[in-house]
């Protein structure tokens, strides 16, 4: 037999093999597909039934990257997601031609002066130097972009002393002086892998000026391992601070207080997407997490909806007062506002026991979160930008505004959006799913399955192995910094040499109809109307419950 023979055959083997076997899978599959009682689908059309199950798996991507347009996307548009990376990787929030915005939808404006600050004007602290790393674009082509790293020197854009917000300054031994706006919302080790908690500590530590927020899992050997300032959360869980049977133990407070990398602590009510107590899947519960928050390995972790040690505003006092006396250190409160009413009577109390925490940190129900219920995320609590302004103007109307820094977060990732917060009232704010982006989350929302495809929100070593974090600390501290650098320029545009001083004042609300709304009109109408009509657009008329914020 000739090598041109043999060829033949094999060849016509080959095409035999492409041809049969897909028409017996197919076979097959009809059979398997009308047989089956689980899908109704697929017993009418066997076969082609699995294509709808293709497109629908595949949709979300399909989105994001084809069919949405750069502004359509949630929780985050590409725009949104797009100015994280470039800022983290690139240190550039730097684009050309205009903007994108709907200038014709209801939003937020700042009010820029006709003669701004010039640079030389405005009070940055741009000592000591930080020594990061960003990559160059050498060439971009339709299918691929030549890149390389390179060593950089930038500058912190860090508050000047005078300016810097300091946390328990007259009610503590150790207060927390913050000389930079920015600092990361908490999250977690559990919901977050130890590779992306690392980085994030490593990065925020080399930006300077912030602090890590450890979320209600506890403190972690990841958290520390930048020497970061933390801020420690206490949920419900009481995890880091409890006994094995779940009660708040004061020797372990003790403990945590003493560690010198520990700035503050958070007790955690609720937060945006949940206001109800955490959960983490079994298994995302490793060994080494069930040791840290002193649970069972590999079962699934549900906090209580509240602590079970006080129901009442005055039990929360109480308990705050009893941690900073015992700990020296400042503590605050996490909240969702969920009525006017319930905000107001909050800080009643306040005055009326004179006990005031050190600071009270907002949520916004467009809050994120790892693992939650939709009914919760999607209905629960008063958005950023109405609960925000609500809660700044009642303390000043009770006289405590200056005993207490207020904490803003709710998809603050870009510094626009975080000089609305400044305006609203925010003394310092937080992010979460931004310092996410930066050590390269991709949106993919398994967040919950511990399948994160890029090793952010997985405790699988196989997944984690993705995120290398000497590469991606860098993107943390330039993410950071240029937020910082982003809320100087609209200082500087605004007329004032510090974000700090970003007020109601510098602010404007346009309707759905047009009309503008002052910063400080803004406020003070939702402090008059009537806790029903909170979120409804104050220029429209009473039947059009269009939400602001």
């Amino acid at each position: 037999m000739s090598i041109v023979e043999v060829l033949a055959i094999i060849i016509f083997i080959i095409i035999a093999l492409v041809i049969t076997v897909p028409i017996v899978f197919f076979v097959w599959m009809y059979f398997i597909d009308a047989k089956q009682k689980e899908h109704s689908i697929l017993r009418n059309y066997p076969v082609l039934g699995n294509i709808r199950y293709v497109f629908e798996n595949i949709g979300p991507e399909l989105r994001q990257y084809l069919f949405s347009g750069n502004r359509e996307g949630k929780p985050f548009s590409r725009h949104q997601y797009i100015s994280v990376v470039k800022a983290g990787k690139y240190k550039t929030r730097i684009h050309s031609f205009g903007s994108e915005r709907d200038f014709e939808e209801p939003g937020f404006y700042i009010q820029n002066k006709m003669f701004p600050m010039l640079h030389e004007e405005l009070r940055i602290d741009q000592e000591p130097k930080i020594e990061s790393k960003v990559f160059e674009i050498e060439h971009e082509g339709i299918i691929g972009r030549k890149e390389h790293r390179e060593d950089a020197t930038i500058e912190p854009n860090l508050l000047a002393d005078e300016d810097a917000v300091i946390i328990g300054e007259h009610t503590c031994e150790k207060p927390f002086v913050a000389k930079g706006l920015v600092g990361q919302s908490g999250m977690s080790y559990g919901s977050l892998g130890k590779n992306a908690i690392t980085a994030l500590s490593k990065g925020l530590n080399l930006a300077g000026g912030s602090w890590m927020n450890t979320g209600e899992g506890g403190l972690s050997p990841h958290h520390l391992t930048g020497g970061v300032d933390i801020m420690m959360q206490i949920g419900p869980g009481k995890f880091g601070v409890r006994t094995h049977d779940g009660e708040f133990s004061l020797e372990e407070f003790k403990k945590k207080a003493a560690i010198e990398q520990i700035k503050a602590f958070e007790v955690k009510l609720a937060q945006g997407a949940k206001t109800r107590g955490g959960h983490i899947e079994a298994e995302k519960v490793t060994e080494e997490i069930a040791e840290i928050r002193n649970v069972k390995p590999f079962t699934g972790i549900d906090s209580p909806n509240r602590f079970k040690e006080f129901n009442t505003t005055e039990g929360l006092l109480d308990f705050v007062t009893m941690l900073r006396r015992e700990g020296g250190k400042p503590v605050g409160v996490k909240i969702v506002a969920g009525s006017k009413s319930e905000v107001e009577d909050f800080v009643k109390t306040m005055v009326e026991l004179d006990q005031v925490p050190d600071f009270i940190a907002i949520d916004g129900a467009e809050g994120g979160t790892g693992a939650t219920y939709q009914e919760l995320s999607d209905a629960v609590g008063l958005p950023l930008f109405t609960a925000l302004p609500l809660l700044d103007e009642l303390l000043k109307q009770h006289g405590i505004r200056d005993r207490v820094k207020i904490i803003a977060a709710g998809k603050l990732v870009t510094p626009d959006a975080m000089g609305y917060a400044l305006c609203l009232g925010a003394d310092l704010l937080n992010t979460a799913r931004g310092m996410m982006i930066s050590v390269g989350c991709i949106m993919a929302q398994v967040c919950h399955n511990n399948t994160c495809p890029v090793g952010v929100a997985t405790t699988d070593p196989k997944k984690e192995k993705a995120l290398v974090v000497e590469e991606k600390q860098y993107r943390v501290a330039n993410y950071i910094v240029s937020l910082r650098e982003g809320l100087f320029n609209v200082a500087a545009a605004a007329g004032v040499p510090s974000p700090t001083l970003l007020s109601a004042e510098h602010i404007i609300y346009k309707a759905p109809n047009g009309q503008m709304m002052t910063g400080k009109e803004y406020q003070e109408h939702l402090v008059s109307t009537r806790s029903e009509l909170i979120g409804v657009d104050p220029v429209q008329s009473s039947g059009d419950k269009r939400q602001i914020g």
